[in-house]
């Protein structure tokens, strides 16, 4: 069994941990770019956070606190709009260690990345977030008048959302290692009752509040993906086993 010779050379770890300080300085850079692009334009940004909201009226607590706050939205904008950015230098940075044919899945992986990571937002703004808030309120509706800080209903929403497109990126990855022969579509299918209770687990770390509505959604939702991201690898393994390998191939006389 031949292997494909690399064609770069192997590099020494000291050049690995610069190449590794290399691109993390990149990606900071990406994501302060467009955080302060983002600051530009927070005020219409906050207005659409507040949006699912109308019914509530925010209150700025503190002097300063939406100084504070715009600061931060600013931040994870920043951070959103630089996804695909950073995922593009984590794969870039295990490029030389792979063959021409894995090569090929970067620009695709990327893609699917920048997709599900959208995905995740809108799942979140659409479907979670409203029923997130519609449970919360109603809960104290006859009790109390619901009055927020701009600064903790904007942390609730950026860290669901933000939670649930990283856990949008779950198909990207079992692509990846299902492609890279790591692991067998059948192998992430028999562990199926561990899934759920990691999606549980996952529901009610990323869920910032306490509401069982959200973190039910949301544990489905990573349980949904799983399964689409089996799929995917499974597809993908046919194909590959359909594709005879080069040695057996007719020469090409063109």
């Amino acid at each position: 069994m031949s292997i494909e010779p690399y064609n770069e050379k192997q590099m020494p770890l000291l050049d690995h941990l610069e190449e590794l300080r290399q691109r993390v300085i990149k990606s900071l850079l990406a994501i302060v770019l467009g955080a302060l692009v983002s600051l530009v334009l927070v005020k219409p940004l906050v207005k659409i956070l507040e949006a699912p909201a109308s019914s509530i009226h925010f209150l700025q607590l503190a002097p300063g606190e939406f100084l504070f706050v715009s600061i931060k939205v600013a931040g994870y904008s920043g951070l959103i709009i630089s996804i695909p950015y950073i995922v593009f230098q984590i794969l870039s940075f295990v490029l030389p260690g792979l063959t021409k044919k894995e090569k090929k899945l970067i620009a695709p992986a990327v893609a699917g990345s920048a997709i599900l990571f959208l995905g995740g937002l809108f799942f979140a703004w659409k479907i979670l977030l409203p029923a997130a808030l519609n449970f919360l309120i109603g809960y104290g509706a006859e009790v109390v008048e619901p009055i927020w800080s701009i600064e903790k209903y904007l942390d609730f929403v950026l860290l669901l959302m933000v939670g649930t497109g990283l856990s949008f990126q779950i198909p990207i990855l079992q692509l990846l290692l299902g492609f890279l022969g790591l692991i067998r579509w059948q192998e992430m299918l028999s562990a199926w009752r561990w899934v759920i209770i990691a999606s549980a687990i996952a529901g009610a770390v990323i869920t910032p509040s306490t509401d069982p509505v959200t973190m039910i959604l949301l544990a489905s939702s990573i349980s949904v993906l799983f399964l689409l991201g089996v799929l995917l690898v499974a597809i993908t393994d046919q194909f590959k086993e359909q594709i005879p390998p080069a040695s057996n191939r007719p020469p090409n006389l063109s």
